[in-house]
């Protein structure tokens, strides 16, 4: 129970630090931080059902896996083009994110 209680106030921390950020920087952070809190969630997992706490933490490895390489691509690739890791910098759609 306090490893559940422990995972989700990481979650709401990172919920809190992805709503507010400003930079990409902060917003990995956040991101790995929520994928921490499955992990961490997780654990109790292995004690009931061990196959099936297996197959969780592999899908959520390769997933978070993914999302880091993707994430750091992104910040290489607009730091690139604009100089810089405010998110203010963005556009979306032909619009700019103010």
């Amino acid at each position: 129970m306090i490893l559940f209680l422990t995972a989700l106030a990481i979650l709401i921390v990172a919920y809190i630090t992805a709503i507010s950020a400003k930079d990409l920087i902060r917003l990995l952070i956040s991101l790995e931080l929520m994928f921490a809190s499955v992990f961490l969630a997780i654990v109790p997992l292995f004690a009931l059902k061990p196959s099936t706490a297996y197959m969780v933490a592999i899908l959520t490895i390769f997933t978070s896996s993914c999302e880091l390489l993707i994430l750091i691509t992104a910040i290489i690739l607009l730091d690139r083009i604009k100089r810089s890791i405010a998110i203010e910098a963005v556009s979306v759609g032909g619009e700019r994110l103010d």
